[in-house]
């Protein structure tokens, strides 16, 4: 039996593309159909991009859940950063993790928020994923990027670089759990797993820098340990190359750039952001507020498609693994 999933999708900023490329998305029939969409935004918002792209959002197959961060009929200034829009994306993004945690909803996806407009209200903030980790009381996350072709994992994200480059064994270890995990849910099968070096040439055997020997190459030997397929360090200039010849299904990176670059350059408009150590399953767009074009009908909406069908892939598949193990516990007990 195919179960159906219920999707949130919170539109982020009100002044960016999030709710253009969410409306264009929607008005695909082929991607309505997927699962039961809830739209987290506001009346006001809605309207505007409407307007804009010339689309009737209550044409559209989805709920709309209203927060009430903005009054009804608050003017948008597309392009503008605004504290109220900070918060009123923020608050998108808590409902829809509210929904999530009570089962109402079986995913999430994201449109882009702006981080500076989020802080100008004066709230620290980093990121999505990090976020959603604390409003859902996770001690973890990571970031993983997503394509047809390859995918990415991040041992650090949002953090500066010189920060970044402190290695420690446990995270790198654990980010490759996480990233098997996925994978593994993705593909149905285990990933192989390639692992960046820190420094060029991965460390050139301690010419370059010794983290690449000292931290992350025990970090891969545990991996090996436990039972995954995993290699390396590699060197990061060659290492996505080799997975896009078939050699890797997932690469480990150890900071933001070092995968985020390549990715990028890969496949920009199909890669997928995709959160990790949270008990949400939450997929992103991978790009940002675009403000230069919000509000002129000139948002692509290829990237929100690509994460909403990700999004309904891997809640379908989440949902089928819990309906067959809980046929598996009610044929054991009608057994005895």
């Amino acid at each position: 039996m195919t179960v159906t999933p219920r999707i949130a999708i919170s539109i982020g900023d009100p002044a960016g593309v999030g709710a253009e490329v969410a409306l264009k998305a929607l008005a695909d029939p082929t991607l309505a159909r997927l699962a039961h969409w809830y739209l987290i935004s506001d009346r006001c918002a809605l309207s505007a991009a409407g307007r804009s792209a010339d689309i009737d959002p209550d044409s559209l197959s989805c709920e709309i859940v209203e927060t009430g961060d903005l009054v009804g009929d608050h003017p948008i200034a597309f392009g503008q950063l605004r504290a109220e829009y900070g918060l009123a994306a923020i608050g998108y993004v808590r409902r829809a993790v509210t929904m999530c945690l009570s089962g109402e909803a079986d995913a999430m996806v994201t449109a882009p928020l702006n981080k500076e407009a989020v802080t100008l209200s004066g709230r620290s903030f980093s990121g999505h994923t990090e976020y959603i980790a604390e409003l859902s009381g996770a001690t973890e996350s990571r970031m993983l990027l997503v394509s047809e072709k390859l995918s990415t994992v991040h041992v650090s994200t949002h953090i500066p670089l010189q920060q970044a480059c402190r290695l420690e064994l446990p995270r790198i270890l654990r980010t490759i759990e996480l990233g098997h995990q996925a994978l593994t849910l993705m593909l149905q099968r285990p990933p192989r797993i390639g692992v960046c070096g820190l420094n060029p040439h991965a460390g050139e055997h301690g010419l370059f820098g010794v983290e690449d020997q000292q931290i992350i190459a025990p970090a891969i030997a545990q991996a090996c340990s436990l039972g995954m397929e995993c290699s390396g360090p590699w060197p990061p200039d060659t290492i996505f190359v080799r997975g896009l010849r078939g050699e890797f299904d997932l690469i480990v990176a150890m900071y933001h750039d070092q995968g985020h670059i390549p990715m990028k350059l890969i496949d920009f408009a199909g890669t997928v952001n995709v959160s990790l150590g949270t008990p949400i399953l939450r997929t992103s767009v991978d790009h940002g507020t675009a403000f230069d074009i919000a509000g002129r009908n000139l948002a692509d909406a290829t990237n929100m498609k690509a994460a909403m069908r990700l999004a309904a892939r891997m809640a379908s598949g989440k949902l089928s693994m819990a309906a067959r193990s809980a046929a598996s516990v009610a044929g054991s007990g009608g057994d005895r």
